[in-house]
């Protein structure tokens, strides 16, 4: 009979376990055997924890059964948790007694060798197990965890918008199109224009929810259905919105890094950087990052959004994340409220990570005024019949209001410094990826 009060390893790591008895339940990750010890390395979804099994503490039988026992077999085990330096994380488990529950096959198709990432992508759903998908996975949860509570502890709402939609919020360009009945839909880019209207309802809202892009991009960047944090905020400015942002973010990294330490340093990040990320973040405007790109000897026309190399060009020229505001009319959407000042660019503001990895975040202020909302949406060559409920926002109660969009996987690609953002998901989709 299964043990009701069995040990999640994530405890004996972070708790007073020593000298006391656990039963793990978890997958054989891996093992090897020393004369009459074998040391199993068992991943039970709170990591993966070191149980040695000596000879003559169970029958003659069951142990040689678990020495050809495959990997990813799942197993019970009742022992006594120990210390030990040598063992990963410092503690192990002493077998007292072992139950094999299900005897994997063999020949696991992941071993240990170099496997090609379409092999890997083939795979997603073996590789999840691995121990760096594991840690990433940990530190996403984290990641997500800090962000809502930071929201809750400042007066945010959660509000869930639809995910099918009618009309574009970024660009007709990148829509998907799907059958809805005898109508055309699009699976949504942005909770946006929804959320404009909530927060006359609920004020201070944020969501976390997936958004889709039909860019045809192989970058290592871009993925076509992505996890979405976004904000959307009545009687807020640039500069508040700029400071919102900067304080959400150094809380989750400050987190984060306490958190999930041990993942960081797993995946190559010194947990020590994260909590140097604080406020007040750098700030240069459009204009300025043009002409640094300028004086790099990059060729770029004023007007157009950054790309992936224009980014990272940026990027290195800074330690931490940055600020970039007031981008063309031309290179954002139509809902971008214009600087009065100077009416050919927006209050627009992106967020940018370090190390090459680019933008993280993207928002500004919105355009408030009926007359001048319906001018843009006509200048972009949009119908303003797709638009009229968004435009009677501007009827009824308009008010300053600001909002940006976080993308999860971009900022998890960061603080885990992955290659490509396929990795900063279970199961990534590709333009050339829907399976598994």
């Amino acid at each position: 009979m299964l043990n009701e009060e069995f040990t999640d390893s994530t405890k004996i790591f972070e708790g007073n376990f020593t000298g006391k008895k656990v039963q793990i339940r978890g997958w054989l990750h891996n093992k090897r055997s020393s004369g009459g010890i074998q040391f199993l390395l068992v991943r039970d979804g709170g990591g993966l924890i070191q149980c040695t099994l000596r000879k003559g503490v169970v029958d003659d039988e069951v142990f040689k059964r678990i020495e050809k026992l495959p990997v990813e077999s799942t197993v019970i085990i009742d022992g006594i948790v120990k210390m030990d330096s040598r063992a990963p994380r410092g503690f192990e488990v002493i077998v007292e007694n072992i139950r094999v529950f299900h005897s994997a096959e063999e020949n696991y198709p992941i071993a240990k060798k170099y496997h090609g990432p379409e092999f890997l992508l083939d795979n997603r759903h073996l590789w999840i197990r691995s121990e760096k998908m594991q840690a990433i996975l940990k530190v996403r949860d984290s990641f997500l965890n800090a962000a809502i509570d930071w929201f809750r502890s400042n007066g945010y709402t959660s509000a869930h918008m639809p995910i099918l939609i009618t009309a574009a919020c970024e660009g007709g360009a990148t829509l998907f199109e799907v059958k809805y009945f005898d109508q055309k839909a699009y699976l949504t880019q942005s909770w946006q224009l929804y959320a404009e209207a909530a927060i006359a309802s609920l004020g201070k809202i944020y969501t976390i929810a997936p958004s889709f892009r039909a860019e045809k991009s192989r970058t290592r960047r871009h993925l076509t259905e992505y996890w979405h944090l976004e904000v959307e905020l009545p009687w807020c400015d640039l500069n508040e919105l700029m400071d919102i942002q900067e304080k959400l973010l150094s809380f989750i990294c400050e987190r984060v890094a306490k958190e999930k330490s041990y993942e960081l340093k797993l995946l190559g990040r010194n947990p020590e950087e994260l909590m140097r990320i604080k406020p007040p973040f750098p700030k240069i405007t459009y204009d300025e990052a043009v002409e640094t790109l300028k004086k790099d000897g990059l060729d770029f026309k004023w007007g157009d959004d950054f790309g992936y190399e224009q980014e990272s060009r940026l990027t290195s020229k800074f330690n931490m994340p940055f600020f970039i505001t007031h981008f063309p009319k031309t290179a954002k959407a139509f809902y971008h409220k214009l600087n009065p000042e100077r009416p050919e660019v927006t209050l627009s503001v992106d967020l940018l990570a370090p190390e090459g990895y680019g933008e993280i975040t993207g928002g500004g202020v919105r355009i408030e005024d009926y007359n001048e909302l319906l001018e843009r949406i006509k200048e972009n060559g949009l119908n303003p019949k797709d638009y009229q409920w968004y435009l009677d926002l501007r009827k009824y109660g308009s008010v300053p209001h600001a909002g940006f969009g976080m993308g999860v996987e971009r900022v998890i690609a960061w603080i885990c410094k992955l290659n490509h953002i396929r990795e900063a998901i279970a199961f990534p989709r590709l333009i050339n990826r829907i399976y598994p």
